[in-house]
C-alpha cells in the first residue's frame, strides 16, 4: 500500500491552509480509508466509525487484537448521537469541563456503531480531541471516526509524525505529519454506565480533577484477565514496549539513582549498551558517571516539579532508544500520584523488570 504523506508542520496556527491540505485526508476518511492524525495527546489511526469494513482495516494496519476496543473520536457535540445511545449527567457534566480535551468517556452505545468498534460490548468510549488539525480532519470527514494510536501494538504510542511513518508507512492511506503532541501519554478514560464512575485509564486528567466535578470517582487497578472482554484499551494486551528491556527502579532518589549506577557499571562491563531514563534533578549524577561512555546515553524526561514535562516525553525517549539499539534501558520510576499515576501506568507495562526496595541493599 502507498501511504500518502500530508504536511501541515509549516501551518499549524493557519486555520484556512489546514482547512485546504486536510480536504483530501478527510475524502479519504469519508470514503473508508484510514488515516493517521496528530491529537493533543498521542497520534491516532483514523477510520469511519460507522463503517465495519474500514474499522477492521485499523486492526490489520496496526496488528491490534480485535477483542481490544477503539475510542471514537467526534469534532462537534452534535456528532454525539451518532455515537451513544444516551448521555448520563455525569458525562454531561464532564463534557462541559472538559471537552475538547484528553478525556474519553464511556457510555451505552448507539445501535449504528459496528461491534468491531466496541469488542462487541454495548458500550463505547467517545471523546472529542482538543486539536486543530485533529478538530478540523474530524469537521471535514464529516463522521464520528474511531481511532487507536497510530503505532504498531504494542509499542511506545507516537508522540511525532516521525514515529507515526515509522511505524505505519505502507500500511495506511494516508499520514497527516503535524504538530508534536502536547500531552504526550494517551486520554484518560472514564466509564460513566456505573456509579460511582470509574477510570479505567489514567490520564492527564486525574482522578482529583474529576472529583471535583462529579463527586466519588474510582480506579481501576486489576489488569483484566486474558479470557474477559476489554472494557477499554490498554486493560489487557502489552504496550508501550519498547525493543529494548526496560528495569524501572522503585525507591528513594538517592537509592535510585546509586542503583541504577551499580546496575549500569555491570550492563557496561558486560559489553552492552545501554539507556539511562533520568529527570533534570539526577542527570547529571548519571552524566559524571557515565557521560564520557559512548555506550551509554542518558536521557532526562523533565523535572518531578511538572510531572505533565515527563508525561510529555516518556513515550518519544523510548523510541528514541529503540532508533539509538540499545540493549537494556534503567529508568527512574515516578511518585504515582495525580499525573504521576498516569505516567506509572505505562511505564509498567512498559518494563521487563521493576525493582523495588526489597530487591537489594540500596534499595
Amino acid at each position: 500500500m502507498k501511504t500518502e504523506l500530508f504536511d501541515v508542520r509549516n501551518y499549524t496556527d493557519n486555520e484556512s491552509k489546514l482547512t485546504e491540505i486536510l480536504q483530501t485526508p478527510a475524502g479519504i476518511l469519508a470514503k473508508g480509508g484510514i488515516v493517521a492524525f496528530p491529537t493533543e495527546t498521542v497520534y491516532g489511526l483514523g477510520a469511519n466509525a460507522l463503517s465495519e469494513i474500514s474499522v477492521k482495516n485499523i486492526y490489520k494496519a496496526k496488528g491490534r487484537p480485535s477483542d481490544n476496543p477503539l475510542i471514537v473520536h467526534i469534532a462537534d457535540i452534535s456528532q454525539l448521537d451518532a455515537v451513544v445511545s444516551e448521555i448520563p449527567p455525569a458525562a454531561q457534566a464532564v463534557i462541559r469541563r472538559f471537552w475538547p480535551g484528553p478525556i474519553s468517556i464511556i457510555m451505552k452505545k448507539n445501535p449504528g456503531i459496528p461491534d468491531c468498534v466496541t469488542a462487541g460490548m454495548d458500550t463505547v468510549a467517545v471523546r472529542m480531541p482538543e486539536n486543530p488539525e485533529a478538530e478540523i480532519l474530524l469537521r471535514l470527514a464529516g463522521c464520528p471516526v474511531a481511532a487507536p494510536s497510530a503505532n504498531l501494538s504494542g509499542k511506545p504510542s507516537p508522540t511525532k509524525p516521525e514515529h507515526v511513518i515509522h511505524d505505519l508507512d505502507g500500511r495506511v492511506d494516508g499520514i497527516i505529519l503535524g504538530r508534536n503532541c502536547d500531552v504526550g501519554i494517551e486520554s484518560t478514560v472514564l466509564d460513566v454506565t456505573v456509579n460511582p464512575p470509574v477510570i479505567l485509564r489514567p490520564g492527564i486528567i486525574t482522578a482529583e480533577d474529576l472529583e471535583a466535578v462529579i463527586g466519588e470517582v474510582r480506579i481501576a487497578l486489576r489488569k483484566e484477565k486474558n479470557s474477559s472482554v476489554p472494557k477499554a484499551p490498554g486493560m489487557k494486551y502489552t504496550h508501550y514496549a519498547p525493543d529494548a528491556p526496560m528495569i524501572l527502579f522503585e525507591g528513594t532518589s538517592d537509592s535510585v539513582s546509586s542503583q541504577i549506577c551499580k546496575t549500569a557499571e555491570a550492563e557496561l562491563g558486560a559489553g552492552k549498551k545501554i539507556g539511562i531514563i533520568a529527570t533534570e534533578e539526577t542527570v547529571e549524577k548519571y552524566i559524571r558517571a557515565f557521560g564520557e561512555n559512548p555506550s551509554c546515553r542518558i536521557l532526562s524526561a523533565g523535572t518531578r516539579s511538572n510531572l505533565k514535562s515527563i508525561a510529555h516525553n516518556v513515550f518519544d525517549i523510548l523510541r528514541t532508544f529503540d532508533i539509538i539499539g540499545v540493549d537494556v534501558i534503567l529508568s527512574e520510576a515516578f511518585e504515582a500520584e495525580g499525573i504521576g499515576f498516569s505516567i506509572m501506568n505505562r511505564m509498567d507495562k512498559a518494563a521487563a523488570e521493576i525493582k523495588t526496595k526489597g530487591d537489594s541493599e540500596e534499595l
